[in-house]
């Protein structure tokens, strides 16, 4: 069976990293506001681009 390449595992580990970062547990516990707007906004996004810029950091690495 053919290995799959470094980069495509860390892509999949971020993935599964991703999912229970974005599941209700975790974006129920943020309360109140963080400069004037909705904590559980600011930890939605934040973990959302977070994951795209480590994505994008894995791919233009090119598994090296």
């Amino acid at each position: 069976m053919k290995r799959a390449s470094i980069s495509r595992q860390r892509l999949a580990a971020l993935g599964l990293l991703g999912v229970p970062l974005l599941t209700y547990p975790l974006l129920g516990l943020p309360s109140g506001s963080w400069g004037g707007l909705p904590a559980g906004y600011v930890y939605l996004f934040g973990v959302w681009v977070g994951l795209i810029a480590l994505a994008a950091v894995v791919a233009e690495g090119g598994g090296k």
